[in-house]
């Protein structure tokens, strides 16, 4: 059986790619600190706001692999699967991936987020933006995957 897509609204398609496009230049900027050193960093490194003691902590490692390159990561796959191109995929898996790999990202940011307030102690405003547009990503696919994909009945029925 072959599942068939809604189509989303245009502005759902500009959003997430702009967002994604967003979130993969933060990622960029965040993996050049890390393999060049946190004092490329433009950011405070002093009081609550410091960046160079989230990135270069214990945290900042996820199965030993820098948090950076994974958001780096993640961030290319989400540019390419929101791309205009990307919505305009026939697959109906393409489209649950795109879902999947969103829902999968902000789990990771909220223990991000849990390190940076209980363990760390001091949060970095470039995380905080790559946290602020992957939960953005999630509420517009959140808004607009459900019907897509035909789990729930579109507003005009």
């Amino acid at each position: 059986m072959v599942r068939s897509v809604s189509p989303v609204p245009k502005w759902a398609i500009y959003t997430t790619f702009f967002l994604s496009l967003v979130g993969l230049g933060l990622s960029v900027y965040l993996t050049n600190a890390h393999f060049n050193g946190a004092q490329d960093l433009f950011c405070s490194d002093s009081g609550i706001i410091n960046c160079t003691k989230v990135t270069t902590s214990a945290q900042s490692y996820f199965l030993h692999i820098p948090v950076a390159v994974l958001g780096l990561c993640g961030y290319f796959v989400l540019s390419v699967l929101n791309s205009p191109w990307g919505w305009h995929l026939k697959n109906y898996w393409v489209h649950v991936a795109r879902f999947v790999v969103v829902i999968g990202s902000m789990a990771f940011v909220l223990w991000l987020v849990a390190a940076e307030l209980l363990i760390i102690k001091n949060i970095c405003l470039y995380c905080t933006g790559v946290h602020v547009v992957t939960f953005l990503l999630l509420i517009v696919m959140t808004i607009v995957c459900p019907v897509q994909l035909g789990w729930a009945p579109s507003v005009s029925e």
